[in-house]
């Protein structure tokens, strides 16, 4: 007859194994309840009457991505980039505003001008006798503007 030796080791690993087990399977069971659970009730018809709009996610729920990570160099070109284009653009602001200056100022000058001109080609008549301005009509007196004639 064979006896059957059993050990202390193997004892424990059994005993182990199945603690383990057990306790994944309890794990397992509990979620498929959890999400069976979940699946099995029914929202029911929406009292707005639009069934086919779904329900609105949590900003918890919702996971962004960060975006593709640049290395520092490629970082460095695009900000010499956008300063050399920022520089450029305001350059020619510059520029234009320079001309837009220029082209005021010009315009101003030649207005000074043109009224100098209309002052030296006037045709100017004195009126001594100031009683005359009491026998005008209103029309004549309308057509008479004063002047300085002394030219300081």
């Amino acid at each position: 007859m064979e006896e059957k030796v059993t050990r202390m080791e193997d004892i424990l690993e059994e005993n182990s194994s199945d603690d383990d087990m057990s306790h994944i399977n309890e794990i397992n069971v509990e979620k498929t309840n959890q999400t069976s659970f979940k699946r099995d009730i029914p929202k029911g018809k929406p009292k707005s009457g639009r069934i086919w709009k779904e329900p609105r996610k949590r900003f918890s729920s919702i996971v962004k991505s960060r975006g593709i990570r640049l290395s520092l160099e490629k970082k460095q070109k695009l900000k010499e980039n956008l300063q050399r284009a920022k520089e450029m653009s305001r350059t020619i602001k510059e520029q234009k505003q320079a001309e837009k200056e220029a082209k005021k100022q010009r315009r101003i000058e030649n207005l000074k001008r043109a009224e100098e001109n209309r002052k030296k080609g006037e045709v100017v008549q004195v009126i001594k006798n100031t009683a005359k301005l009491k026998r005008m009509k209103k029309k004549q007196l309308r057509l008479i503007e004063k002047r300085d004639t002394n030219d300081a």
